[in-house]
C-alpha cells in the first residue's frame, strides 16, 4: 500500500463566510430509479432537494467521492454512475469548476480504489481535475475551529489540520447508503470523515458519533455551500462497510442538510434515526435536522418505508477493535493505535478483508451483484 506523510503545514486567512440567509425547513429528496435513467435521475434529485439555491457556480466545488474499498463491492463507495450523474447536472447548471476529491486510509489505496470503483472512467470521460488528499502534493493547513469542538481539540492537542483545498470552497458529499461496524448506518456526515481528517483520523474510532459533529461544525465554517447525493442502488446490510450484504434498493437521496439526509437514510433502512448517537448530537447542537418528522421530504413518500436491515453486526476485524476502544482493552488503545506498533492492526484488517473475507465471501456476492442490471451498468463503464 502507498504510504505518504503529511507535508508540512502551512497557514491561510480563511474569507469570513456570509451570514446564513432565512431559515428554512430541511429538504431530502428521495427518487425511485433504474439504470437506464440514473444519470437523469440524480440530476432530478439534486434539483428537487435545491442544489441551485445552495451551491454557487461562481465557486469551485469538490466531490468527495467514498473508497471505502479499494476493491468494488456493491453498496461499499460512490459508484461511477453517482459521480457521473452529478457531474451532469451541475454542469448543466453553468459549474464550470469541479474538483474529484478522493482519501486513502491506512488500510485503504485510494488510487487503486479510484480505478477498481471506475471513478477514473468518470474523470477522463470529463476531464475532472483530481486531488489525493492525503498524498502529495497536497498541503495541509492548521486551523482553528470556531464552534466549541466536542473532542478534536482532545485528540489532536498539537492542533487540527485540514486539506489546503477545502476552505473557501464548495463541497457535494457522495455516500453510500450501506451500516457501519462502528456507527449503526453511515451517510453524508461520515463521508467528511475521510476527506477533513489526515491519516491519524483512526485515532478519532472511540469518539466516532462526537467527531463527526465536530467535522461537520467545521463544514459549516469553511464551505459556502454543502450539498449530499447519496446512492442507494446498492445498498448494503450487515457488517458494514467492507463485509455487507448487499441489496438493490433503486434510490438515490439527495439534500443539502447532512444531519437530514442521513436521518432519511436511517430511517428507510429501519433505524430510529433520533438513536443514533451522532445524528441526535447534531440536531441537538443545530448543525441540521435528525427529527424525520420535521424534514420535508420530497419525490417519494417514505413514511412506511422500513427496509429491515440490521442493527450493528460484527466481523471478527470489527469485534478485536471494539475490545480497544470501548472494552477492557481500552488501557491499550494509545500503545496498539497510536504508536509505531499500530502498523500490526493494518496488516491484521488487510489479512482478515482483502484475504480471508474477500475470498470466502466477498467474490461470491461480488459475481452475484455482477449479473444484475446495476451490475452489467458497472461493467459498462
Amino acid at each position: 500500500m502507498q504510504q505518504s506523510q503529511n507535508p508540512a503545514p502551512s497557514t491561510v486567512v480563511f474569507p469570513q463566510l456570509p451570514a446564513s440567509g432565512e431559515t428554512r425547513k430541511s429538504v431530502v429528496s428521495v427518487v425511485a430509479t433504474r439504470p437506464e435513467s440514473v444519470l437523469e435521475d440524480v440530476g432530478r434529485a439534486m434539483t428537487l432537494a435545491g442544489v441551485e439555491r445552495v451551491l454557487s457556480r461562481d465557486l469551485a466545488t469538490l466531490l468527495k467521492i467514498n473508497i471505502s474499498w479499494q476493491h468494488w463491492y456493491p453498496g461499499c463507495s460512490t459508484t461511477p454512475w453517482q459521480l457521473e450523474g452529478v457531474v451532469k447536472a451541475l454542469q448543466g447548471l453553468g459549474h464550470q469548476e469541479l474538483i474529484a476529491a478522493h482519501n486513502g486510509t491506512v488500510v485503504v489505496d485510494s488510487y487503486e480504489g479510484e480505478e477498481n470503483n471506475k471513478h477514473n472512467a468518470v474523470q477522463d470521460k470529463y476531464d475532472l481535475p483530481t486531488v489525493h488528499l492525503d498524498t502529495p502534493p497536497n498541503v495541509w493547513i492548521d486551523y482553528k475551529p470556531r464552534a466549541e469542538m466536542l473532542v478534536l481539540d482532545d485528540i489532536f492537542p498539537e492542533g487540527i489540520q485540514i486539506p489546503e483545498i477545502f476552505p473557501g470552497k464548495n463541497i457535494i458529499q457522495l455516500p453510500t447508503m450501506k451500516t457501519h461496524v462502528f456507527t449503526t448506518m453511515t451517510g453524508a456526515m461520515k463521508n467528511a470523515f475521510g476527506g477533513l481528517l489526515h491519516r491519524k483520523r483512526h485515532w478519532t474510532h472511540s469518539v466516532i458519533h462526537e467527531t463527526l459533529v465536530d467535522l461537520l461544525a467545521i463544514q459549516q465554517e469553511i464551505h459556502p455551500g454543502i450539498f449530499a447525493v447519496m446512492d442507494g442502488t446498492f445498498a448494503g446490510d450487515g457488517p458494514g462497510p467492507r463485509a455487507m450484504r448487499w441489496h438493490i434498493k433503486d434510490r438515490i437521496l439527495a439534500s443539502a442538510d447532512q444531519v437530514a439526509i442521513d436521518a432519511v437514510a436511517a430511517h428507510m433502512m429501519g433505524f430510529d434515526p433520533m438513536s443514533l448517537k451522532f445524528i441526535r448530537l447534531a440536531h441537538e447542537r443545530g448543525l441540521g435536522c435528525g427529527d424525520v418528522s420535521q424534514i420535508e421530504v420530497v419525490g417519494e413518500d417514505i413514511s412506511g418505508v422500513n427496509w429491515g436491515f440490521s442493527g450493528v453486526e460484527n466481523t471478527f476485524a470489527s469485534r478485536g477493535q471494539k475490545l480497544i476502544y470501548w472494552g477492557p482493552l481500552k488501557f491499550l488503545e494509545n500503545a496498539l493505535l497510536r504508536s509505531p506498533i499500530a502498523a500490526w492492526a493494518y496488516m491484521a484488517s488487510n489479512i482478515y478483508h482483502n484475504g480471508y473475507w474477500l475470498n470466502t465471501h466477498g467474490k461470491s456476492r461480488i459475481n452475484g451483484a455482477l449479473k444484475t442490471e446495476w451490475g452489467k451498468l458497472f461493467k459498462s463503464y
